[in-house]
C-alpha cells in the first residue's frame, strides 16, 4: 500500500492574530519525514482548472485585490489575503490536483493533501470562511473529468462546507456528507438544507462535545449506508483537525484516536466501492499539536504502518445523539434502525 502526500505550509499567507496561520504547521513539518508515506512535488492549479468551480471573475477578482489592496481582509469571517496569496491559493489547489492524480494514475493506492490555504468554504463566485479557493471540489472536478462517473466527498471539519455543497448542488455524480458542529460558522448544513438533493447531499449537524462515540454512529448509521447507495468510484475526505475538543476556535469532541478510526473507516468504505482510490484533504484546525498528532493518525490509518500512540481523550461528557441520527435517516428516507 503506497501513500503519497503534498505539503504546501504557505509561509507568506499570514495575517497578524489570525488563526489560519502557518503555525499551524508548526509541530507538524519536523515530523513529516517520519511517517511512511512518499512527498511528491505539485505545481499551481490552472486558471482553467480552477475555473471546473469558480467563476473567472472571481479568479481575477482575488488576483487583483492580492495585488493591489493587499494585506487586507476580504470577507467578515475573516478571510484575508497577503501580495502572496492568489499564487498560494493556486499552488494549494494544484496539491490536491497533484494527489488526485497520482490515486487515478495508479502511482498511490491513496493520498493526503496537506496544504493551506484551506478550502471547503469557498463558493463558485466567493471566497470566505478563510478560504480562497475551494481545493477539494476543484479535485474531485478533476477526478470526473478523468473518466470517474461518481465521487463521494465526506466532510468532517468542525465547520460545515457550505462551499463544497454550493458547487455540487445540481451534479448527480457527486455526493456530498457532511458532519459538523450546529449554530457555528457559516450558520448552514442544517438536515433540510438541500431538498433537491437529499439523495446525494446529507448534512449530519451535531452539538457540542459530540465526540468519538457520535462520531462511529454517525459513520456507521448514515455515511456508510448512503455511500453503500451511491456507489462511488472514488472518495475524497475534507479533514478537520477543528473537530478536536481541545480546538480553540469550536467545541466538539473528537480524539485523535477517534481521527484514526474515521479515517480507517472511510478508508475501509474506499476499499469496498472504490478499489482504494481516497484522498485526504486538510481543512482545519487551529492547534498546531492537534494538526500534528491528527495528520499522524491520518497517515498511520493510510499506510497501515507506523506508531500511533496519542492518548487525549475528551473530558467533556458526550451527548446522546440518537435521536438526531434517526431523525437524519428518517428525513433521507432510510428504514429506522
Amino acid at each position: 500500500m503506497k501513500t503519497v502526500y503534498t505539503f504546501i505550509s504557505s509561509p507568506n499567507h499570514v495575517y497578524p492574530d489570525h488563526p489560519e496561520r502557518p503555525g499551524r504547521f508548526d509541530l507538524l513539518a519536523p515530523r513529516l519525514k517520519s511517517f511512511e508515506a512518499e512527498l511528491i512535488q505539485t505545481k499551481p492549479a490552472t486558471r482553467e482548472e480552477i475555473a471546473y468551480v469558480h467563476h473567472p471573475q472571481l479568479v481575477s477578482a482575488v488576483e487583483k485585490v492580492c495585488r493591489e489592496q493587499a494585506p487586507g481582509i476580504i470577507d467578515y469571517a475573516p478571510t484575508y489575503v497577503t501580495p502572496s496569496s492568489f499564487e498560494d491559493a493556486l499552488l494549494a489547489a494544484g496539491g490536491v490536483i497533484t494527489c488526485t492524480q497520482a490515486v487515478l494514475n495508479g502511482e498511490a493506492n491513496n493520498a493526503f493533501a496537506i496544504i493551506r490555504p484551506p478550502g471547503h468554504h469557498a463558493e463558485p463566485e466567493r471566497a470566505m470562511g478563510f478560504c480562497i479557493f475551494n481545493n477539494v471540489a476543484i479535485a474531485a472536478r478533476q477526478a470526473l473529468t478523468n473518466g470517474m462517473e461518481r465521487v463521494a466527498i465526506i466532510d468532517y471539519d468542525a465547520h460545515h462546507g457550505n462551499g463544497t455543497q454550493a458547487a455540487f448542488l445540481d451534479e448527480e455524480r457527486v455526493a456530498f456528507l457532511s458532519a459538523h458542529q450546529w449554530g457555528i460558522y457559516p450558520g448552514t448544513g442544517w438536515i433540510e438544507d438541500a431538498p433537491q438533493a437529499k439523495k446525494r447531499i446529507v448534512n449530519v449537524p451535531l452539538p457540542a462535545y459530540a465526540g468519538d462515540k457520535v462520531y462511529e454512529q454517525v459513520v456507521e448509521k448514515i455515511f456508510i449506508p448512503f455511500v453503500e447507495a451511491f456507489k462511488p468510484q472514488m472518495i475524497f475526505v475534507s479533514v478537520g483537525f477543528d473537530a478536536h475538543w481541545s480546538d480553540p476556535i469550536t467545541m466538539l469532541g473528537l480524539s485523535t484516536a477517534g481521527y484514526f478510526r474515521l479515517a480507517k473507516k472511510v478508508m475501509a468504505l474506499a476499499e469496498e466501492y472504490c478499489d482504494g482510490k481516497i484522498v485526504f484533504v486538510l481543512e482545519g484546525g487551529y492547534d498546531p499539536t492537534n494538526v500534528a498528532n491528527g495528520v499522524g493518525a491520518v497517515f498511520a490509518a493510510a499506510t497501515g504502518k507506523g506508531k500511533f500512540d496519542a492518548n487525549d481523550p475528551n473530558p467533556h461528557k458526550e451527548p446522546d445523539c440518537e435521536s438526531r441520527i434517526a431523525e437524519i435517516r428518517q428525513w433521507h428516507g432510510f428504514q429506522p434502525q
